[in-house]
């Protein structure tokens, strides 16, 4: 029996320039930094997320396929948030969608290719 969501973990050749990323340009929380496997690859960690951005051998170069799977970040007021990422430089793919019964959508960009999408859900 599953009992919930327990992490996403992002793969990539570069973890650190990627983690500075997420931390840096679109604002995530850093809580962890480590170094795992036998190599002692590093490791970072976004726990309120639980997003985790780990070094992967067979990864290489910018997602082929960016929209299989995407996360989405919660935020209060997208607005806001929009104009926050794009001062940052953060890359914005499409435009501001409304998904009705849902709330507002954004997609973006990470600097390995992968996309992420900030979220406004609509208030009850």
């Amino acid at each position: 029996m599953f009992r919930g969501f327990e992490s996403l973990t992002i793969f990539s050749e570069d973890p650190t320039k990627l983690a500075e990323f997420y931390r840096e340009k679109v604002g995530l929380k850093q809580t962890l930094e480590a170094e795992m496997g036998e190599k002692n690859e590093p490791m970072f960690g976004f726990d309120e997320m639980k997003l985790y951005i780990v070094h992967h051998s067979e990864v290489h170069g910018k997602s082929k396929e960016p929209e299989r799977i995407m996360f989405n970040l919660e935020v209060d007021k997208i607005e806001s948030e929009i104009e926050r990422l794009d001062r940052a430089g953060v890359k914005k793919v499409g435009t501001l969608h409304h998904i009705e019964g849902y709330g507002k959508i954004q997609t973006y960009e990470d600097i390995d290719g992968n996309y992420f999408q900030i979220v406004q859900v609509r208030e009850s």
